[in-house]
């Protein structure tokens, strides 16, 4: 019965979900353009705000629990788990004032009406995973652009989400030339939990009634860590802790 009501929400999902892209797409494009960054970033906010209200046509709730208060003068490394394609916008949303930046694939930078768009203009990088001489440079840039800007990097090290919510193992290189670049900086471990369940049957039908839920965990000073190694090993084990998979 569940399944096949999701059905019917998930067309009226998909529906609504395309249109709020298509709406967005021309005015990113004005914002950016013609008044420039705040009025971009603005509009890109705007966006999420509408693509996490879209989830609740799928009786979607979504949780953000962060008891801790992050600065915004100061750069963060937001370190994550990735379960599906529904981490990206609450993630946009809820640390909007952060200016959120992303290290993503290279093959999300075209195609996506607003998404690719703002990939490629609203300050994140697009790596291509097939050459590692292209990714590392690029993120070399990338880390030299949040530590000048104090905004904040967000990166999923799994490189690729978990289809049943089981954690893959860090893919560190990355990470660790990010964190180099970023020196001033906080690193800021989220966990993710029940996003995979929107893809519980694949990608028609949705799954529906789900509980996502993100937890902020305590920031840790880059600085303070001279190996960043083991800054690493215990963000990944932080965040590890906190996924429940049932």
């Amino acid at each position: 019965m569940r399944k096949l009501l999701a059905y019917p929400l998930t067309v009226t999902y998909l529906l609504v979900f395309s249109m709020c892209l298509l709406f967005f797409h021309p005015i990113q494009w004005f914002c950016f353009n013609v008044l420039g960054y705040q009025p971009h970033k603005k509009s890109v906010d705007l966006l999420q705000l509408c693509l996490v209200r879209c989830l609740h046509i799928l009786g979607t709730r979504i949780t953000w629990d962060n008891p801790h208060d992050l600065p915004t003068d100061q750069p963060l490394v937001v370190v994550s788990n990735h379960q599906s394609m529904y981490d990206i916008s609450p993630i946009m949303w809820y640390m909007r004032k952060h200016h959120i930046k992303f290290v993503s694939k290279k093959e999300l930078g075209k195609g996506i009406p607003s998404v690719s768009y703002n990939l490629r203009h609203g300050g994140s990088v697009l790596i291509d995973r097939k050459n590692p001489r292209q990714s590392l440079s690029a993120i070399m840039t990338f880390g030299e652009y949040i530590e000048n800007t104090n905004r904040a990097a967000v990166i999923f090290p799994e490189g690729t989400r978990s289809k049943d919510g089981h954690p893959k193992p860090f893919k560190t290189r990355g990470l660790e030339i990010l964190v180099k670049k970023v020196p001033s900086g906080l690193m800021v471990p989220v966990t993710v939990n029940n996003s995979w369940k929107m893809l519980r049957y694949g990608k028609f039908p949705m799954g529906i009634g789900n509980h996502i839920k993100f937890t902020v965990h305590k920031p840790l000073e880059i600085a303070t860590f001279t190996d960043k190694k083991a800054l690493i090993a215990q963000v990944e084990q932080t965040i590890i802790d906190a996924i429940d998979i049932n």
